[in-house]
């Protein structure tokens, strides 16, 4: 099979996952999923008008020109603590007291901090109108009853869950989270339930299961460990049976052409499909993709920074679209290479890059040390994936490159490293 680009791969694979279902969710359970439908206010908010200070509700007319030295009286008809709804409309000549929070009695325009007052009862003495026509939240100044107020697509923040609870809508229509299988395989690897066989040296820990499993968390999936297969076909095949309830599937190693690297052998045998299995690009050559029957199949490498690599640009994008992202792939930026980089082949590059922005706005970019694809602590170190064209193997400093910052915000529809 012809080995395909990078960004080829990415949309072949965006093009075969599916949107999840909708379902409604607890509101306390719907941080960062994502709105599967419009939510129009049934309300105004605030529903009514409303104080925004401990003080006197007053027309302002009434305080026009109140001074220390020159105050105005008012009388005090009513005492509205917070939840008290008024009883009484002000009319010229007195007030009430009012709290934070409690509905504007009609006729009121203005509330009087209580500091510009001596706080007399039954008549209190305005000694400054500062405050004239000020401190009223009124009805609707936020939110008007009818308003779209967020749309289907919207990833929720903890703000978002406040507007939410504030329109009462304590069960969001969201997209499901996608149930992920995880599945790593090799007789060399074992679980940290075996720390006897780490530590000896017999075994290499499997620390793609946790990576992986964060990874797809952060993504907004719902990791499903389906254990560490054997390198025969019988383990696999037992262990890919196990992810037959699983939205999409994830294995780490076994798809190269090594003796032992029985995945795609398995799938087929299975009835699945493999659209591709190598990639013009490092690291992570060895990435595949097809079906178990109806279930998509993502192959990443087994060493341990190619496998985060790809799971970046192939599986991170393919579950923020099955959770309803319309812009599933992190943007790219420009960079300048501040050192020489030379690689060994002539395929496209993702290297590990620490990235910083200059006062100018400018961003450098220099690699975090030796890019062997077994280096994990490099993963810890970098921000970036420096971006290096096909056809390159050596680059000066000083050279225009992109890259692809871990933590920026930024998402667009088509992938960054065309």
């Amino acid at each position: 099979m012809t080995p395909i680009s990078a960004a080829e791969a990415a949309r072949h694979i965006l093009e075969h996952v599916e949107l999840q279902p909708a379902l409604r969710v607890h509101l306390d359970d719907a941080l960062r999923r994502v709105l599967a439908r419009d939510v129009v206010s049934p309300l105004d908010i605030p529903p009514h008008s409303n104080s925004a200070m401990d003080g006197y509700a007053v027309r302002r007319e009434d305080v026009a020109g109140a001074t220390p030295s020159n105050p105005v009286t008012l009388e005090i008809v009513e005492q509205l603590p917070a939840g008290r709804f008024p009883t009484k409309a002000i009319t010229k000549g007195n007030c009430a007291r009012i709290f934070t929070g409690s509905p504007v009695p009609d006729g009121a325009d203005t509330v009087i901090r209580q500091e510009d007052t001596d706080m007399g009862d039954p008549v209190v003495a305005v000694t400054d109108d500062r405050d004239a026509g000020r401190n009223i939240r009124h009805a609707g100044e936020d939110i008007r009853q009818g308003d779209t107020v967020l749309t289907a697509g919207t990833q929720l923040t903890a703000a978002h869950l406040g507007v939410l609870a504030s329109m009462a809508v304590g069960n969001p229509l969201i997209y499901r989270a996608p149930r992920v299988g995880i599945l790593g395989s090799g007789d060399e690897i074992a679980g940290i339930d075996q720390p006897e066989e780490i530590l000896s040296g017999r075994k290499i820990a499997s620390s793609n299961s946790h990576t992986l499993r964060a990874l797809v968390h952060e993504a907004g999936g719902e990791p499903v460990d389906l254990g560490i297969a054997a390198d025969t076909p019988e383990s696999l095949q037992q262990h890919f049976e196990r992810g037959a309830d699983c939205d999409i599937l994830v294995t780490s190693a076994g798809i190269s052409v090594g003796e032992h690297d029985y995945v795609r052998q398995v799938l087929q045998t299975m009835g699945g499909s493999i659209d591709f299995w190598r990639l013009r690009m490092r690291p992570g050559a060895p990435v595949g993709f097809g079906h178990v029957g109806e279930t998509p199949w993502i192959g990443l490498p087994g060493n341990p920074v190619s496998a985060m690599v790809t799971f970046e640009l192939f599986v991170r994008p393919a579950l923020r679209k099955m959770t309803g992202h319309a812009l599933p792939f992190r943007q790219s930026v420009p960079v300048t290479a501040v050192e020489p980089v030379r690689i060994t082949s002539g395929l496209q590059h993702f290297l590990r890059a620490i990235v910083t922005t200059d006062s100018d706005g400018t961003r450098e970019a220099r690699l975090t040390g030796p890019q062997g694809s077994g280096i994990l602590t490099s993963m810890i170190q970098a921000n970036a994936l420096l971006i290096v064209p096909e056809g390159h193997e050596e680059v000066p400093a000083g050279t225009a490159l992109r890259a692809i910052l871990f933590e920026d915000p930024g998402c667009q529809e088509e992938p960054a490293f065309e």
